[in-house]
């Protein structure tokens, strides 16, 4: 029972962290990083063959990568080592001693044979004595009958056979060898048997090995013939095995080579595979937290996230099937780019070029090819204007592909006319380009579905809202054409102080089209669409006419809601007063009711009834606009719009609305609203610049002319 009750715990445990953000983010990560490595892990173990060895092959079998040919270098590299010979270590103390031995016995010979007080037969048996080693009994006689000039000869001829002989190297059980070569040099020479038969006899002993084997050196040789031999490679889709022919040694090695027979990741890659995607997960996570806390804290955000990088690495996986070249991470760039930001899209471009790198066994050319395209993707993306630059993008990344491979194959292969060659290059090139053209299409389609499914604002749809033709726009403008018109005013300087404090100018622009939209339910009560002069706030009080200058910005939500304005337009509509007074009929209420005060001396008349309701601007587009709608609202009101008329009303409207509170909640600096400020003089002295007064007698004379220019060619 206990057991159970434990069990059920355990169980309860997944469902209990999806009810909060940590839990529901705890999940979705450790349920991405299962399938990044379930997924690179069978990515990179291709399905095993089943063959046997002395067995027809069933099927005939390619390389799917290239790989060493271990088994055939190794066959070439043995071949290389016993083609070099032993090495041995001469010892020259072997012809020292010949030498010696053989001069002392000539010596000898010469002594005795000088002995004139001694008769032949004393002689003879004085050589016995002295030199007998089972010489021949007819030896030493034959050598006393020798004249000096014939035993000189002899001495030189045996000393020239012994010294050739031994020079030439006698190895470890050579001696017979070398005997028989001296036997036969010996049988050569000019003197009768007794002699010749003696001198064999004599060089006998003298004859001993002086090449000593050396193992070590022998060895070090042989390995150094060893690693001359260049390792045999398997080049990608070379046949293996053809179908029927029968299995052989060589076979069965170049498939375990290749991994075919088995796993190429045995037990100790899982977890080295493991750690190594534990560090860039957990490098992914800190960077988030630190640079991207808005993503880090929005699990919808997050589940994007892992949804691009899930895509990325599939069409990746598909595309190496062709070819490396094809793997579409410029996709997950622009993808990226558009619904994030540049700078994250570089570093995910970064981590998704090593991700597939296990998908291409880590080949430098492949990653560098897809990070490099990467780049230009989010680079073309970075600065979108309209949806065409999403095609650009791709028409960009397929150039620079081209480029990069064509230098790659370059630089590591060279250039060679042979068909491998040629084949392998032209389809490199083409993956290359089809790898941008590709990611640019699936880009264009997967946004939309995106953009909806996860509630995000890009720059397309910001685009798309942009255009005049918008059936919303068209109503501002067919209905209330004044405010239309200040509307595109008010975007011009939200767009161009945007730009100068580092903030979205798009968004910006865009929602200042949008940002009155409320005063097409009652156009006239605003008074850039009070053409016939008749203002019918003069006819109600300031409290209700506040009430309904203060409602155009409920009526915008309403119209922005039902038109699916997305969310960040929706809010600055209804940030863009924030709680600013309506300070024109609260003046005029306050000069209605007199001046009754309290004991205090605070007017009774509440400011709370003429402000509008908020919220505060939150972002920095939202106070841009409160300003610029501010300022444009009131430079147009000047009757000599001066620049120094212009540069004055700015800089008050900004102070007021920074004393105010007006920002409170924006995160605008100083120094943002000194650039603000120098850029709505600049832009708003340019439009109300003074203009030359065109002299009346000049345009009069000017009517006539063409009046009868008219007349005479009618």
């Amino acid at each position: 029972m206990a057991f159970l009750l434990k069990l059920k715990k355990i169980i309860k445990i997944p469902f209990s962290l999806t009810k909060s953000k940590h839990g529901q983010r705890i999940l979705l990560g450790i349920g991405l990083f299962l399938f990044i490595y379930f997924f690179l892990l069978f990515s990179i173990m291709p399905l095993g063959v089943s063959v046997e060895l002395g067995i027809p092959s069933p099927k005939t079998i390619y390389a799917p990568r290239e790989a060493i040919d271990y088994y055939s270098t190794g066959k070439l590299r043995e071949e290389a080592a016993l083609a070099v010979g032993e090495a041995f270590d001469y010892d020259p103390a072997v012809l020292e001693e010949g030498r010696n031995a053989l001069n002392s016995f000539f010596q000898e010979v010469k002594k005795i044979k000088g002995m004139d007080n001694l008769s032949r037969e004393e002689k003879t048996v004085l050589f016995r004595d002295r030199m007998d080693a089972g010489m021949p009994e007819d030896f030493f006689p034959a050598l006393l009958e020798l004249s000096e000039t014939s035993l000189d000869e002899l001495q030189a001829s045996i000393e020239k056979i012994f010294m050739e002989i031994t020079t030439q190297g006698i190895k470890e059980n050579g001696e017979q060898a070398a005997l028989r070569q001296a036997f036969q040099d010996i049988n050569l020479l000019s003197f009768n048997s007794e002699i010749r038969q003696g001198m064999e006899i004599l060089l006998y002993p003298l004859l001993k090995p002086n090449m000593i084997f050396n193992p070590e050196m022998t060895e070090t040789n042989r390995e150094l013939a060893r690693q001359s031999v260049e390792p045999v490679r398997i080049l990608k889709n070379s046949l293996i095995v053809q179908e029927g022919e029968k299995v052989t040694e060589r076979h069965i090695a170049q498939l375990e080579t290749l991994g075919l027979l088995g796993p190429r990741v045995y037990t100790s890659g899982y977890f080295g595979l493991f750690f190594i995607l534990l560090i860039l997960y957990v490098i992914v996570m800190f960077y988030l937290f630190l640079f991207h806390r808005d993503i880090w804290e929005n699990v919808t955000h997050l589940t994007l996230l892992s949804l691009i990088v899930v895509l990325t690495l599939t069409f990746g996986l598909a595309g190496r099937y062709f070819s490396g070249y094809l793997m579409p991470v410029a996709m997950a760039g622009i993808l990226l780019t558009v619904l994030f930001s540049s700078r994250l899209a570089i570093f995910m471009n970064i981590i998704l070029s090593l991700l597939l790198g296990f998908i291409v066994d880590g080949e430098f050319t492949f990653i560098f090819i897809t990070l490099l395209g990467g780049l230009v993707a989010i680079y073309s993306v970075s600065h979108l204007q309209r949806r065409f630059d999403l095609t650009k993008a791709g028409i960009y990344v397929a150039a620079v592909n081209m480029v990069s491979i064509i230098a790659t194959f370059l630089l590591f292969k060279g250039f060679q006319l042979e068909y491998e060659y040629i084949r392998e290059f032209s389809i490199g090139v083409l993956a290359g380009i089809g790898s941008g053209l590709f990611s640019a299409v699936m880009a264009i389609g997967l946004l939309p579905f995106l953009e909806s499914a996860f509630g995000l604002t890009t720059a397309i749809t910001l685009l798309e809202l942009a255009d005049p033709g918008h059936p919303l726009l068209r109503k501002l403008l067919m209905e209330t054409p004044g405010t239309y018109h200040h509307s595109i005013m008010v975007g011009n300087l939200a767009e161009a102080a945007a730009e100068a404090i580092q903030a979205d100018p798009l968004l910006s622009r865009v929602a200042a089209f949008y940002h009155d939209i409320g005063k097409i339910k009652r156009p006239y009560f605003f008074v850039e669409n009070q053409f016939t002069g008749e203002n019918p706030h003069n006819k109600i009080s300031p409290n209700l006419s506040s009430l309904i200058i203060r409602s155009h910005v409920k009526d915008g939500l309403e119209f922005a809601r039902e038109a699916k304005l997305p969310l960040p337009i929706r809010e600055i509509i209804q940030q863009h007063h924030g709680t600013t007074l309506i300070s024109f009929f609260y003046q005029q209420a306050v000069n209605n009711a007199g001046k009754d005060k309290n004991e205090k001396g605070n007017q009774l008349l509440p400011e709370d009834e003429y402000r509008y309701e908020g919220p505060l601007p939150q972002t920095k587009e939202a106070a841009i606009l409160l300003l610029a709608d501010s300022v444009e609202a009131a430079v147009r009101s000047l009757s000599h719009p001066m620049p120094g008329r212009i540069e004055s009303m700015v800089r008050r409207i900004i102070k007021e609305k920074l004393n105010d509170g007006q920002f409170d909640e924006a995160p605008l600096t100083l120094k943002d609203l000194d650039k603000i400020g120098d850029t709505f003089v600049y832009i708003l002295s340019g439009v109300y610049h003074q203009r030359i007064e065109y002299p009346e007698k000049e345009l009069r004379a000017d009517l006539e002319r063409g009046k009868q220019k008219n007349g005479s060619t009618g």
